[in-house]
């Protein structure tokens, strides 16, 4: 056990005092809260107000275009060739021809600009035109408009989460994200670190410093200790992006004031706001995000990242043992890396559409699709029982694994200069050494 902390030591302090290391969990957090803060801040900054000319022959569409922040509209007049030649020698965005039409088939619109102009733009002016159609059809029927409008009614329905102690508001959405967090980030470490794994055992396999250190200790040993020592180094990143990520997450929250949305406040906020539904959507939100049961989603979380790592991590040190060199890896890395994509294209597919469906609860109980699967479950609610199931087998599947890859680690550590196959690879794990 000695002799596996030495290792477990070592393989943490190498890592941990690395710059890539150190810069990457500082940056981690900042990078996390730019996804947020950036795209608001952008389109602030990008904001623009483009000029576009409206050549209507049709003579339908004189008031249907009206001038806002954004777009500034000016009706011209003329041949569409005279308007044209006029319009190259503006700066304007665009202009907009609009030929007499048949209301029942109203084509031949055309847009004319001198680069391409962006997809919510056209999308305004489609939107613009399409409810000009309809308004004049509907005279046309002799039907009033306003009144249909009236008609139109936005149905809303608060989904509430309902037992035995009372009932807690609920948000897809907000819950759709968590699970996908977490998945994504289990999915993201164990590639990223099971991958550091395979790279350490082939570099000391090739420099042949492996030859010394197995002088002194066992191949399980060297295994466990590198696997574990691995571990740490991703749990230490984890702890610190939790840290750093509160402190960002806190700045960010009241810069933005978004306490004014909390149920606290949300009434004084409705008041001022000039749009009361989207207070209310920010509301449930965060409402929903408070009624997340963070402490046992962190635990499991922390549980399906080792457990997932653990067991992915010993099969990728077995590759990086079997192998001399990286691009020998592809071979075994394929029915690695199934599972872990599989989970995902299934969780898009099957499970986020019904996370209780039998679908979900299988691959939730495989090991090498439940620290995804079961990620992707948990905020909607899991039965303890099958928890407790899941956490069992992804125990007993680590075990498994890390048998076979010990069995294949102690031969493939020491075997230079041939590329094995699959049927040499399950004859190491009955040799005798």
């Amino acid at each position: 056990m000695h002799k596996i902390w030495l290792i477990i030591q070592r393989e943490y302090l190498v890592r941990v005092r690395k710059k890539s290391f150190i810069v990457m969990t500082l940056l981690g957090p900042l990078l996390l809260a730019s996804i947020m803060v950036v795209p608001i801040w952008l389109a602030t900054v990008s904001d623009t107000t483009d000029t576009i000319e409206v050549l209507d022959e049709s003579g339908k569409f004189t008031n249907a275009f009206k001038n806002n922040a954004e777009t500034k509209y000016i009706q011209v007049s003329g041949s569409l060739e005279q308007q044209k030649a006029a319009f190259l020698k503006t700066d304007y965005t665009a202009l907009l021809y609009i030929p007499p039409l048949n209301l029942d088939n109203p084509e031949g619109i055309r847009l004319y600009s001198k680069t391409n102009l962006g997809i919510t733009k056209l999308a305004q002016l489609e939107n613009v035109l399409k409810k000009e159609v309809e308004t004049l059809k509907f005279k046309q029927s002799g039907i009033d408009r306003e009144v249909l409008e009236k008609m139109k009614t936005d149905v809303t329905i608060s989904t509430m989460n309902l037992s035995e102690s009372g009932e807690q508001n609920n948000n897809t959405m907000v819950t759709t994200a968590a699970g996908y967090l977490g998945a994504i980030l289990i999915y993201m470490f164990i590639f990223i670190y099971g991958v550091q794994i395979m790279r350490g055992v082939i570099e000391e396999k090739t420099s042949r410093i492996v030859e010394v250190i197995i002088s002194s200790v066992k191949p399980f040993q060297l295994m466990a200790g590198k696997i574990i020592g691995i571990a740490a180094v991703g749990l230490t990143q984890f702890l610190l992006w939790i840290i750093l990520s509160s402190a960002v997450t806190t700045v960010v929250s009241s810069r933005f004031e978004v306490d004014r949305f909390s149920n606290d406040r949300i009434s004084e906020t409705l008041k001022s706001s000039k749009d009361p539904s989207q207070a209310m959507e920010m509301n449930n939100m965060l409402s929903a995000l408070d009624n997340l049961n963070i402490p046992k989603l962190l635990f499991c979380f922390v549980f399906y990242f080792l457990g997932g790592y653990l067991l992915y991590g010993a099969l990728f040190g077995a590759v990086g043992s079997a192998v001399d060199n990286e691009t020998d890896t592809q071979q075994f890395m394929l029915p690695i890396t199934i599972p872990l994509v599989l989970s995902f294209i299934v969780a898009q597919t099957v499970i986020i559409k019904n996370p209780d469906g039998p679908v979900a609860f299988w691959m939730s109980m495989i090991p090498f699709t439940s620290p995804i699967a079961m990620m992707l479950r948990l905020p909607f609610g899991v039965p303890t029982w099958q928890v407790l199931l899941s956490m069992l087998l992804l125990i007993l599947g680590f075990i498994c694994t890390t048998w076979i890859a010990a069995r294949i680690y102690r031969v493939g550590i020491l075997l230079y200069g041939k590329k094995p196959t699959y049927r040499e690879l399950s004859k190491w794990l009955f040799y005798k050494v």
